[in-house]
């Protein structure tokens, strides 16, 4: 809530979809409530969030969902609406998987930003593993839907380089996502670059650009700066 509060909320575009991290609150939760407080005092209330990360730690073919009716954090259960989920079960690459979901950490760290500025969401959770952009961007285009839904994207940025190498590799990264280059990316460039790269074919085609709403990276946060990750918050509105 205090990373919420700190945040800009002047911004008066509310987003069709979201860039943000993933990592620690202490890391990276304020390039993430950057994009968050967007939601804070917008005339549209979300009613669906898709939320989309890549698997960091079970090996899977294409994309994932779970099979529970809900998430839980210690702000309450957030319902999963499986209905929905059952619409895009057809597609070859999408598969119930709850092993790719159980130890994931990048989809639950962005719900308690989501539960404090919203009243009340379902929530259409997605793990991208061997996948590609195309077909991510299938997934997105069937789910994309009206107002009500806002799509959030969660990845980190570039991982353990040097404090100088990792703030010029995500200045390119950051060129590229707000330029709409989803091919120039790359695992180097994001651990979510699938999904990004996804939402970027989808954005393009709907004629939405990427807004910068914030870069860091560890460095400047709370680690040391020999071996940084790094962290973009965008918007798309």
């Amino acid at each position: 809530m205090e990373l919420l509060a700190d945040a800009d909320t002047a911004l008066k575009i509310t987003p069709k979809a979201l860039i943000v991290p993933h990592a620690g609150y202490v890391y990276s939760g304020r390039t993430a409530a950057a994009g968050f407080a967007t939601l804070s005092g917008s005339t549209q209330t979300f009613a669906r969030i898709v939320l989309v990360g890549p698997a960091h730690y079970v090996a899977i073919r294409g994309v994932a969902l779970p099979t529970p009716d809900a998430f839980e954090t210690p702000l309450g259960r957030v319902p999963v609406d499986q209905a929905t989920l059952n619409e895009i079960t057809d597609l070859p690459f999408v598969s119930r998987n709850d092993a790719a979901h159980a130890p994931e950490h990048a989809l639950e760290v962005e719900l308690p930003f989501l539960q404090i500025v919203l009243p009340s969401f379902s929530l259409l959770p997605l793990v991208v593993g061997d996948a590609s952009a195309h077909e991510v961007a299938q997934v997105l285009a069937r789910l994309w839907s009206g107002p009500e839904t806002l799509l959030v994207i969660s990845s980190d940025l570039s991982h353990y380089h040097s404090y100088e190498t990792a703030r010029r590799l995500d200045a390119a990264t950051a060129a590229a996502i707000e330029n709409g280059d989803w091919a120039s990316l790359g695992p180097e460039q994001a651990c979510g670059y699938l999904p990004i790269a996804g939402l970027l074919i989808e954005a393009n085609r709907r004629n939405l650009k990427a807004r910068r709403l914030s870069l860091c990276n560890s460095g400047d946060t709370a680690g040391p700066r020999d071996q940084v990750v790094g962290y973009g918050t965008w918007m798309f509105g």
